[in-house]
C-alpha cells in the first residue's frame, strides 16, 4: 500500500466526518464540502491502487525476463552444438529471406 493510497483513505474518512458534522449541526456547507473531501479521497485512492498495479506488473515482467534470460543461459551453456546448429539455420534462413530473385 503506497502513500496515495494511505491519505487518500483518510481524506475520504475526514470527508465522511465532515458529511455527519454537517447533518448533526445542519451545516449544508460543511456537508458538500466532506461530499467533496470524501470523493477527493476517493480519486487518490484510486491512483494509489494504479501506481501500485503499474509496479506490480513491472516486477512480473521483470522477472518473466529473468526466468527467460536465465532459461536461455542454461540451454546455451548445456547444449552448444545444438545451440550452434539453430544458430547457423537461422542465419541461412534469415540470408535467405533477404535475396532477391529476379
Amino acid at each position: 500500500m503506497n502513500e496515495d493510497r494511505i491519505e487518500g483513505n483518510l481524506r475520504a474518512l475526514g470527508g465522511k466526518a465532515e458529511q455527519v458534522a454537517g447533518r448533526v449541526t445542519g451545516d449544508a456547507k460543511v456537508r458538500v464540502e466532506g461530499a467533496l473531501d470524501e470523493a477527493a479521497g476517493r480519486a487518490q485512492d484510486l491512483y494509489g491502487q494504479a501506481k501500485d498495479a503499474a509496479s506490480d506488473a513491472y516486477d512480473d515482467l521483470a522477472d518473466g525476463a529473468q526466468n527467460a534470460e536465465d532459461f536461455i543461459r542454461e540451454f546455451v551453456e548445456t547444449r552448444p552444438y545444438t545451440t550452434a546448429a539453430l544458430a547457423l539455420c537461422a542465419g541461412w534462413l534469415l540470408g535467405r529471406m533477404g535475396r532477391h530473385n529476379a
